[in-house]
């Protein structure tokens, strides 16, 4: 608003009579305004407006996919929270990542709600995350970064990097020679959770496969089981999540790999139907609620004003671990071609 002001010559709070559609601002006055406002491309902050009054009582959740299980279990906990502050909360699901798109999307959150939550665990969320005006109350839930700098808006996570090694390990002290990896989209160049599986495979010394796969869903993770059924060297498969590791199973089922008798499979995030699957699925529980919870608390100390500084690899946020039930077990001798 003072820069508005400053081009138009006039008072910051002649602005905020324009804004405010005040009677006693003369015409010509108006008129000025409203056109430094147009060539600076300033827009009214709905959010900031709320806050200055102290009256935040509403949020909307931008995020990409709400089918999935972490996004939804990470909405879910963010939804918890918010209820019991007395928070209303609104979804904006991004259709798309193409920049006019997702641009597009975040201009009618930030113009229809007081608050943001952004669920940037993809490309899509990367890109409405970093198209947050400056200033707007807004904190995120990502795919754990390389290093815990600070960022702007704050953010949480889960560093997953250590449960991909304890998830490695496990399988490669069960006696396999080494574990195969079907990776998730990264929004960084080096996920974490490929770089937990890799390290644990370099420390313990064991072969480094080229990471298969490219999706979220279980047809990706059956057409990259497909392929992996087909050499007889594979006997471990970690998966970056657990409908990846369903498609697995099936894949492995349909070419003859029976699991965990030819092939053992893990995944990933701890599904609730993961325990149902057959065989009962051996994986990583992620506790994506919490995350939710977290990142809401998050967005709660941004509203005050306070200091977050424990939001970066925030300690509240439930610790990941292996939960082994019956998709892994000890190669058997003709699963390894002997």
């Amino acid at each position: 608003m003072r820069d508005v002001a400053k081009t138009a010559g006039v008072s910051h709070q002649t602005v905020s009579r324009v804004i405010n559609d005040s009677a006693s601002v003369k015409e010509a006055t108006r008129m000025r305004v409203q056109e430094a406002i147009r060539v600076l491309g300033f827009r009214p902050n709905v959010a900031a407006r709320a806050l200055a009054f102290g009256d935040t009582r509403s949020l909307t959740v931008i995020t990409s996919n709400t089918t999935l299980y972490g996004y939804a279990a990470t909405v879910q906990g963010i939804e918890e929270a918010a209820r019991a502050a007395d928070f209303s909360v609104g979804i904006s699901v991004l259709e798309s990542e193409r920049h006019e798109r997702v641009q597009a999307a975040v201009a009618r959150a930030v113009e229809n709600s007081t608050a943001l939550i952004v669920i940037a665990y993809d490309q899509a969320g990367v890109r409405a995350l970093d198209a947050v005006p400056a200033g707007h109350p807004c904190a995120a839930a990502v795919e754990a970064p390389e290093s815990s700098v600070d960022s702007v808006p704050p953010r949480v996570w889960i560093d997953d990097a250590e449960a991909a090694a304890e998830a490695t390990r496990y399988l490669l002290g069960l006696g396999h020679q080494t574990v195969h990896y079907v990776a998730l989209p990264s929004t960084t160049n080096a996920s974490r959770r490929t770089a937990g599986w890799r390290s644990a495979l370099e420390s313990a010394g064991a072969p480094v496969p080229m990471p298969v796969g490219a999706g979220w869903d279980a047809r990706a993770g059956y057409e990259a089981g497909l392929r992996l059924a087909k050499d007889p060297e594979v006997t471990a498969v970690l998966c970056g999540n657990d409908d990846l590791a369903l498609g697995v199973l099936r894949a492995m089922h349909t070419s003859g790999r029976p699991v965990p008798d030819s092939v053992s499979v893990v995944g990933f995030d701890d599904a609730p139907q993961s325990a149902f699957y057959i065989p009962a699925l051996t994986t990583v529980e992620l506790d994506f609620v919490d995350l939710g919870r977290s990142c809401f608390t998050l967005l709660q100390s941004v509203l005050a004003g306070t200091p977050a500084s424990d939001a970066h690899g925030h300690p509240q946020v439930t610790p990941p671990r292996l939960i082994v039930r019956e998709s892994a077990d000890t190669p058997r001798p003709q699963a390894l071609g002997s």
